[in-house]
């Protein structure tokens, strides 16, 4: 037995402007599901201003308080929730929500080709539209010919599962056609099999200076200014003040994707919520108190397991991301990185937020290139877009390497 399946996740959407909309989640636990949840939800452009957790371990209850798209669909955001959660089945004729979990099948992958005339701000209007129709993006190689013409390959998967029927492929061939507006364009959606999809990777070899330059754990001087810290952030964790669980608390500066960013962390550890709260404060803090296990329901009491923690917390706080922009002879070229959760799931939207940072900085994007790296003992998601700055309209790398990272933290 269970619960109704339309009650496992309730949305009241907010009544006035400035207030935000209540999710309500409510049904069996398992590890990372906040995780997955908070992914969701910022793959719909929401951010997460509250939040409450708790669980007994087998049962969970969580609200989150969210603010942002005044065009959110609401009823699809629904449906992703509800699919994140432990498996359906049927009781009766009712659908009811049981804690048996399956693999989920591995989603069929698409290879997406375009060729068209190249302008300002293309690869972004591309990527917003891919993103509205829930079209995730795997890896893209973008080129630009000798005569002003780009020929873009994107390896997607749906999210809807629709991409295979002719309805669907039509429908996105027809939305990129609108908002491309190119009578000379040229849109073919294909299916594609494990072998290119393996071919279609990136490159596993990046130059050393690549490696160094991007994963060096301290922050460029150059975004120093108006962002955080080390000592902006502060991570105590506490074994005296509950006597099942290590109380860790944190208050550091928000930024887009917080509290995925710790519920991935924890998740990737292996780390069980039974209780946290979330809050964000004035002036851009936010503090959250959460009472943690590990996964054979005891504390945290090895201070080693604690520093190591503690570290890759703050790490991910004050640089979830890699961004530099570096010369390559007589180019410039923008690399952005970031963890990928160990469960093989990267973060949403950073190549939409990436392109939308560059239409508005101004340098135009001569090729682009996606794909994952193990560096160390971690896998990347590497961005690697060189830029067509053209004569006369040079960009400082300074504003480039600020304007990306203030648009994926989001504080544009």
């Amino acid at each position: 037995m269970g619960i109704l399946h339309d009650d496992v996740v309730l949305i009241r959407e907010a009544e006035k402007e400035g207030e935000s909309t209540v999710i309500t989640v409510n049904c069996p636990d398992k590890t990372g599901l906040g995780c997955d949840l908070c992914r969701i939800i910022l793959f719909f452009g929401l951010s997460i201003v509250r939040g409450d957790v708790s669980t007994d371990g087998k049962w969970c209850y969580i609200v989150f308080w969210v603010a942002g798209k005044q065009r959110t669909n609401w009823s699809l955001l629904k449906k992703r929730l509800i699919e994140a959660c432990p498996s359906c089945s049927s009781a009766s004729g009712i659908s009811y929500y049981r804690s048996e979990l399956q693999p989920p099948k591995p989603s069929d992958v698409f290879l997406l080709k375009f060729c068209c005339h190249d302008r300002k701000g293309l690869l972004h209007d591309i990527t917003e539209v891919l993103s509205e129709l829930e079209l995730i993006i795997h890896k893209v190689k973008v080129s630009t010919t000798p005569d002003g013409r780009v020929v873009d390959l994107f390896f997607i998967t749906d999210t809807r599962e629709l991409l295979h029927t002719k309805k669907r492929s039509d429908d996105t061939i027809e939305q990129l056609s609108v908002v491309l507006g190119d009578p000379s364009i040229t849109i073919d959606i294909e299916l594609v099999g494990p072998e290119i999809t393996a071919c279609s990777q990136a490159s596993s070899f990046l130059p050393s200076a690549i490696t160094e330059d991007i994963f060096d754990l301290e922050l460029p001087a150059s975004l120093q200014s108006g962002t955080s810290t080390s000592d902006s952030v502060s991570i105590v964790m506490d074994n005296s003040l509950s006597p099942a669980h290590t109380l860790v608390q944190i208050i550091c500066p928000d930024h887009k994707g917080l509290l995925y960013d710790i519920m991935r962390t924890l998740k990737d550890y292996n780390i069980q919520i039974s209780y946290g709260r979330f809050s964000t404060k004035p002036r851009g803090k936010c503090e959250l108190d959460l009472f943690i296990v590990q996964a054979d329901g005891k504390k945290i009491v090895d201070p080693n397991k604690q520093k190591s923690l503690s570290s890759r917390l703050r790490t991910e706080l004050l640089r979830p991301f890699r961004v530099t922009v570096v010369s390559r002879g007589p180019d410039t070229e923008l690399l952005v990185a970031n963890p990928v959760e160990l469960s093989g799931k990267g973060r949403p939207l950073v190549f939409y937020d990436i392109t939308l940072a560059l239409k508005m900085i101004g340098p135009c994007i001569f090729s682009a290139e996606v794909g994952r790296h193990v560096i160390g003992d971690r896998e990347w998601e590497v961005y690697r877009i060189l830029l067509d700055e053209g004569e006369g309209s040079s960009v400082p790398r300074n504003k480039i390497e600020k304007g990306v990272w203030k648009m994926l933290m989001g504080w544009v």
